[in-house]
């Protein structure tokens, strides 16, 4: 049974693929992070708890990203827009008189409210971005998550909850990584967009390698992941 190219494409105003956050400062990376993708295809199966066989799977799949940004007349891509960086104020306001209210206070660890009561979050997110993810999957686990993300069983989202796709995410199973890829870049000339970079698992020659603890080996209540590596290589002449 061999592996077939799925091909997702992910597009939406905002996008926030999480890594090496603090409570803070929710950062993201310029990509589609291999956890937030695995995460985004357990909403749409429908699959809680720890997950271990699914995500052993998923894990072992080759994932590839392509980005897209806005093209200009010529065909070529232009700058990325500057990371948003949305300002939270969290636990203001509350009563704590009552009892449903005080729950939602931050306490300290022992217990008491602390005396500001008020955390400041900085939350960033990637703007007006549309990424190509190819995931090489065998034939049935790759027949089972296109009837998923057709007819998702929980809201899917590019990320962090909130930042919803403007495409359908399913965008065909493909004989081959090349004929996935060409479809992607088909899809974004028709959307005024053209490749600015790749992320390719390994090592390999390119501009930059990155180590990412984002492969998910249980989700549930107690997350854990493992390292790989990554290579970012820049397209643009």
């Amino acid at each position: 049974m061999g592996d077939r190219n799925m091909l997702l494409w992910l597009e939406a105003p905002l996008q926030s693929w999480g890594h090496d956050s603090r409570f803070g400062r929710r950062d993201t990376l310029d990509f589609p992070t291999r956890s937030g993708v695995t995460g985004l295809i357990c909403c749409a199966l429908g699959a809680a708890g720890e997950q271990h066989e699914l995500l052993s799977r998923l894990a072992s799949s080759d994932m590839r990203v392509e980005a897209y940004p806005r093209a200009d007349e010529q065909g070529r891509p232009l700058p990325r827009p500057p990371l948003l960086r949305d300002f939270h104020m969290v636990g203001s306001g509350y009563d704590a008189s009552d009892p449903w209210e005080s729950l939602l206070i931050p306490k300290k660890a022992d217990g008491t409210a602390s005396s500001t009561a008020i955390k400041m979050t900085y939350r960033y997110a990637i703007q007006d971005m549309a990424f190509a993810v190819v995931l090489g999957l065998p034939d049935d686990l790759a027949e089972t998550i296109a009837k998923a993300l057709v007819e998702p069983r929980w809201d899917v989202f590019l990320g962090r909850k909130s930042f919803v796709p403007t495409e359908m995410i399913f965008q065909g199973i493909h004989a081959t990584h090349d004929e996935a890829l060409s479809a992607a870049r088909e899809l974004a000339s028709a959307k005024g967009r053209a490749p600015a970079f790749r992320v390719l698992e390994g090592e390999h020659e390119g501009d930059e390698v990155m180590t990412l603890n984002d492969v998910p080996v249980q989700f549930g209540e107690d997350k854990r992941y493992r390292d790989r590596r990554v290579t970012v290589q820049w397209m643009m002449e």
